[in-house]
This record gives structure tokens, C-alpha cells and sequence, in this order.
């Protein structure tokens, strides 16, 4: 999954070059608003697991804010680049043992300590990336523009 991550991560936004800034920044109507304040809110999503899966640094805002995690356009394609590469080590060096017990965390959305089984946790990381490159997608298309294959068969083993 963390391949396949990366493969639409780097397919949606390489349709998203194909729209000039104002389009990425029209207000669609999605939960975060714009393409690209999906894209920020997803990469904001990617780095606050991470950070209690793997020790990355929080975001220093919450949910609401995290369409402006990262505002500039260039920015999000090099940020995103990199913690692709990051998750991908990190999901590659994962063992049977890690993905045992729980994981604990305060949740600033509940506003309380979560405790949930640590693969669940993981799963749903997964889940909440292709959950929010759907909605980009749905935008993407709806604006013109044509991204690749998204079904998990047509992945490149080189992905």
C-alpha cells in the first residue's frame, strides 16, 4: 500500500501540473475545499500518523487549518515526494512483531487518549489517503483534467 501510495500520489499530481493555480485553488465544493487544499490536508493526514507511527514531527495545526498545511504549489510536489520516500522505508521495514499491539495516542479531533490495535491503525492510514485521492480525483476530473490508471492490478512493479 505504501507503493501504491506513492504511484497515485505522484499520478494525481502530475494531472494536477495540467491546471494552472487558480483551477488547484477553486473552491469545489470538497471537504477541504480545493484540489490543492485536498492535497495539503492529505499530506498534513500522512504526517500526523507518521508521527506516532514513526517518530515524524507533528503538524503544528489540527484538522481544521490542514487544507493551508502547505500552501505553495511546488512545495506540496516536494513535501509529498518526500514523505512518500519516507513511508515507503518505513512500511518496507515493518514486521509481523511491530504490527502487534496497540497504539496510544492523544487525539486533538476526540479530545482524549485514544488506544486501538496498532494494524488497525495502519489500515485506516491507507485507507485515509485513498479515501481524499478519490475526492482529488473526482475534482480533477470534473476540472478537465485526466490522471492515469488508479486500480491497484495496473501498478508498475517499479511503482
Amino acid at each position: 500500500m505504501a507503493r501504491y501510495n506513492r504511484w497515485q500520489n505522484n499520478n494525481l499530481l502530475t494531472a494536477a501540473d495540467t491546471l494552472d493555480e487558480k483551477a488547484r485553488d477553486a473552491d469545489r465544493g470538497a471537504f477541504f475545499g480545493s484540489i490543492r487544499g485536498t492535497f495539503s490536508h492529505l499530506l498534513w493526514g500522512d504526517t500526523i500518523w507518521m508521527s506516532r507511527f514513526d517518530g515524524w514531527e507533528p503538524p503544528k495545526t489540527g484538522i481544521p487549518g490542514s487544507e493551508n498545511f502547505v500552501m505553495d504549489w511546488e512545495q506540496i510536489k516536494l513535501e509529498r515526494a518526500k514523505a512518500d520516500a519516507r513511508i515507503l522505508r518505513w512500511a518496507e521495514n515493518l514486521t509481523e512483531e511491530d504490527l502487534a499491539g496497540d497504539l496510544i495516542w492523544f487525539s486533538g479531533a476526540m479530545g482524549r487518549e485514544i488506544i486501538k490495535p496498532l494494524a488497525l491503525c495502519i489500515t485506516h492510514f491507507f485507507n485515509h489517503q485513498t479515501h481524499h485521492r478519490g475526492q482529488i480525483h473526482a475534482m480533477l476530473t470534473a476540472a478537465g483534467a485526466r490522471p492515469g490508471d488508479t486500480d491497484l492490478f495496473f501498478m508498475p512493479e517499479d511503482a
